[in-house]
């Protein structure tokens, strides 16, 4: 289906491929992981004959339908439907063709192969990949015109899926959707009857939908068995292995060497030091692994106000006279991690820009904690970037009295070091330009984050950086994300946005995933169940019920384990150092606060062990 063999290719002088190779069969599925700017995208247009290799071949198989999705949107007065059934062009040229065709025989073969196309069921076919893509019925006959460019570049997906090429590259498809959109494209993707080569830095669709991982690592691709989680457990072994082995090589050498060094000058054994310098000549030395550098992401640890930061009593939100969201009465503490869940146009950037004072309540009151200080991360930020500005422009603007090393300082904890912070906005990737916007939204220590889709052009390193940035943040967050890993690791409670309510929604991101197809199936089904289902739908909704609250509790008391954990070390710290015994220090305090940190630390032990009993239990029914 598709071979490199050898293949080089350089932009500008710098080598993003040398020497590699990659053999693809027919009807694989494969997934292209590396880090950001090694790449992965050029490798796309190679295998397309955008780009062309400096060296080294690029075969694709005679006569493969190749499938891309267009880098414009479609637009135009067309709908979503007709954008996607126009997509398969032999249908719709065939379908012209007969409408105005007068020959008998011509007229023949049309319908044969309309039939052996299947061109009657496309519309229904279509339909199906637009609804599951997040289009219902009112949207797939509205104008493309109507649309945002992110929903138009859906319809350009749902195009190239509808046309089932005999070779599909998809380089990072969940970018432009929901949670609701990304967990079906999953599901269609892992049943592809044709080859797949997808780039991507999902992990659960990583998971889910490749049979093979080729990984780019310094120019080179290699090729692994299984998913993403496979290939990692793979590779971390292959590297230990490796160093096991270079370790060993590198002690015989010194062992040869240590003979040759002590015994050539003596007359008796000049021979056996002369043999073991040629046993040193010919031995082969694995080299050094050349690794990238750990992406660190590190949040300031700014004061916290007391609870609550934020109470809203039947607060509505919207757009001049048009409410979006009504009757909100909700609170955020600090330690919060709230993820916003609900399919897109039901108002989630609406209630974040209302988190974020960028709207105010249309009715209702919103109360905020006194000086509270708020970081929102938005994708359009990313494009309202000046093209020409450095990072340290761009940051000097909003810290105009800062000395530079320390603007510095602060882009190297987002990963913007030396080089990157002097490169030109528009010579960033699209994840180095995510990181400076991070870097900008926590330039004034905010105590309460809003993210909305941040991990959209970061890399799976970048994204566990943040991961863990979010979890040691000491104040709250609110996040909107499609990336379920993401979610799944960071946010203790779900607020669903639909219908124009915000509620709290009973389970986690799996219960989610159920509910939604359960609503899915009511859509399409008549609505009267079987008498057998109504008891196991009511066990699921009493398992969530009771399982939410146990979970949002438990996360609550592994931060607070954390926080007394860290307290005690920082007394133990300063219970060690001579000098505190010099300063006239309050030993006698700090023990009897260590006794009542190792009090409290023993009772949220107790009561989080407590907790992870019950919710096994509850698991187990």
């Amino acid at each position: 289906m598709l071979d490199l063999n050898d293949v080089t290719l350089r932009i500008a002088g710098r080598p993003l491929l040398e020497d590699a190779s990659l053999h693809m069969p027919a009807n694989r599925r494969y997934g292209l992981v590396g880090r950001n700017g090694t790449g992965k995208t050029s490798l796309f247009r190679l295998i397309t004959g955008e780009w062309h290799a400096d060296a080294g071949e690029v075969r694709l198989q005679p006569g493969i339908r190749l499938g891309i999705v267009a880098q414009e949107a479609p637009g135009g007065s067309l709908t979503p439907l007709e954008g996607v059934l126009a997509a398969d062009r032999e249908r719709a040229s065939l379908m012209a063709e007969r409408a105005t065709a007068t020959d008998g025989m011509r007229i023949g073969e049309i319908e044969n192969r309309l039939h052996e196309i299947g061109a009657d069921a496309a519309p229904a076919r279509a339909a199906v990949i637009l609804k599951g893509l997040g289009f219902d019925d009112e949207m797939q006959h509205r104008p493309l015109s109507s649309f945002s460019g992110g929903w138009r570049m859906r319809v350009a997906l749902a195009g190239v899926l509808f046309t089932e090429p005999d070779l599909l590259l998809l380089d990072e498809p969940t970018n432009h959707l929901d949670l609701e959109a990304t967990l079906w494209l999953t599901e269609h993707l892992a049943k592809y009857p044709r080859s797949l080569l997808l780039i991507s830095h999902d992990r659960d669709l990583l998971d889910a939908v490749p049979e093979r991982i080729v990984h780019l690592e310094n120019r080179k691709l290699t090729t692994w068995t299984g998913g993403f989680t496979q290939f990692r457990r793979q590779l971390a072994e292959q590297r230990e292995l490796r160093e096991k082995t270079r370790a060993k090589q590198l002690e015989q050498r010194a062992h040869l060497q240590s003979f040759v060094d002590r015994f050539r000058a003596k007359a008796t054994k000049a021979r056996q030091a002369q043999s073991r310098l040629k046993m040193l000549e010919k031995m082969p030395v694995l080299d050094a692994e050349v690794l990238e550098p750990d992406v660190v992401f590190d949040f300031p640890t700014p004061d916290v106000p007391p609870p609550p930061l934020i109470t809203m009593d039947r607060a509505s939100v919207g757009y001049g006279d048009q409410p979006i969201l009504t009757n909100l009465s909700l609170r955020i503490d600090p330690d919060d991690r709230i993820a916003l869940i609900g399919a897109n146009g039901n108002g989630k950037s609406t209630f974040a820009k209302l988190l974020a004072d960028r709207l105010q309540p249309m009715t209702g009151e919103l109360t905020r904690a006194r000086g509270l200080k708020t970081g929102f991360f938005a994708q359009h930020q990313i494009e309202d970037l000046t093209p020409e500005a450095d990072a340290i422009a761009h940051l000097r603007r909003l810290l105009p009295d800062t000395p530079e090393q320390k603007i510095r300082a602060r882009l190297a904890r987002f990963g913007l070091n030396q080089d990157k912070a002097i490169t030109p906005a528009k010579n960033l990737s699209g994840g180095e330009k995510a990181r400076l916007n991070l870097a900008m939204i926590t330039c004034h220590d905010p105590q309460f984050l809003i993210l909305d889709e941040p991990t959209n052009h970061l890399d799976i390193d970048s994204r566990e950086a943040l991961i863990e940035a979010i979890n040691e943040f000491p104040g709250a967050v609110v996040l909107v994300s499609h990336d379920r890993h993401l979610l799944e690791l960071t946010a203790d409670r779900l607020w669903l946005v639909d219908k124009g309510r915000v509620t709290p929604f009973d389970g986690d991101i799996d219960d989610y995933r159920q509910h939604m197809l359960a609503e899915r199936a009511a859509a399409t089904k008549p609505a009267t169940p079987a008498p057998e289902a109504a008891t196991p739908k009511r066990s699921a909704n009493e398992r969530r019920q009771k399982l939410a609250p146990l979970r949002q509790e438990a996360a609550k008391l592994e931060r607070l384990i954390e926080r007394i954990q860290a307290a005690i070390a920082e007394i133990d710290g300063k219970l060690a150092d001579p000098k505190s015994y010099m300063k006239g220090i309050d030993l006698e305090g700090l023990g009897k606060k260590k006794a009542e940190y190792l009090d409290g630390l023993e009772k949220a032990e107790g009561k989080w062990l407590e907790l992870l009993e019950e919710i096994e239990g509850i698991e187990r029914e």
